[in-house]
């Protein structure tokens, strides 16, 4: 009997035990399940809207800063371009053929009207167009020769002319005008023939002993080679402080006379001196 009883009590021991363990496993896993529906139960919580961020560059190697420009020459050599005037860049000959502007314009004057072309040689920088109204202009203008009624001029670029006013380098002007002293050689317009030549470097630079702008140069070698050519010879300085008749030489000097340009006066009178023999 004291056997059995405690027989009893370890089985009873043992299953009391299971018990004991079954119960702890089923409430170890109500718990889990429990917290994992309390978990699924729970509303997730809400993310911020994403914010767009501006695209970083693609990182790369680094590009080494370019090297500085050299420093500019000390002496630069202009680049040429197209103007009325050539600048100083005044070419000391050329080909010795020409080209005919073509330039047109009306009769001015009120004599008898001498027909006149324009050339400019070959290879200078000289607008034909431009060139050819500025002449134009100068044996128009009101203290021209056209200021005389005995005088009238006209540009044509073609048909038969009375004479030729030619633009030309300083060297095929010395050929031209069969320059032969030193002094005037390159320096020099003349009147040979039915032909006036301007020396492009006179056209462009003046002259040192003209004072006034380069435009009033021009005007007074027209003025004085068309003056040749209409049957007027070399004029010489009527006393100081007057003005430079036009048909004196005043690239040779002005003898205490004013540099002048124009044949007539703002009155309308000839700008006179003592012929020259």
């Amino acid at each position: 009997m004291g056997k059995r009883a405690a027989g009893l009590t370890r089985t009873e021991a043992r299953r009391r035990r299971k018990k004991r363990t079954l119960a702890v496993t089923i409430v170890a896993a109500v718990g889990c399940a429990g917290a994992g529906t309390a978990l699924a139960l729970l509303p997730a919580p809400s993310e911020p809207p994403a914010r767009a961020t501006p695209a970083e560059p693609t990182a790369g190697p680094a590009t080494p800063p370019a090297p500085p420009p050299p420093p500019p020459s000390a002496s630069p050599t202009p680049s040429p371009s197209p103007s009325a005037t050539p600048g100083d860049d005044v070419p000391e000959t050329g080909p010795g053929t020409f080209t005919v502007v073509q330039a047109q314009g009306k009769a001015q004057g009120q004599g008898q009207i001498r027909r006149y072309r324009v050339e400019i040689e070959d290879g200078i920088r000289l607008p034909g167009p431009q060139t050819a109204r500025e002449v134009s202009d100068i044996l128009g203008h009101a203290r021209g020769w056209t200021r005389n009624t005995a005088y009238g001029f006209q540009l044509v670029s073609s048909g038969p002319v009375d004479f030729t006013v030619k633009v030309a380098t300083p060297g095929t002007t010395d050929r031209l005008c069969d320059v032969s002293t030193p002094a005037s050689r390159g320096n020099v317009n003349c009147r040979t023939g039915h032909t006036v030549v301007v020396n492009l470097k006179r056209w462009v630079r003046g002259s040192p002993q003209f004072d006034g702008p380069v435009q009033q140069y021009r005007a007074l070698i027209i003025n004085h080679e068309v003056g040749h050519e209409i049957g007027r010879g070399h004029e010489s300085c009527a006393g100081p402080g007057a003005l430079a008749p036009a048909m004196m030489q005043q690239i040779k000097g002005l003898d205490g006379c004013l540099s002048n340009a124009w044949p007539y006066d703002t009155a309308g009178r000839y700008i006179q001196g003592p012929a020259v023999p």
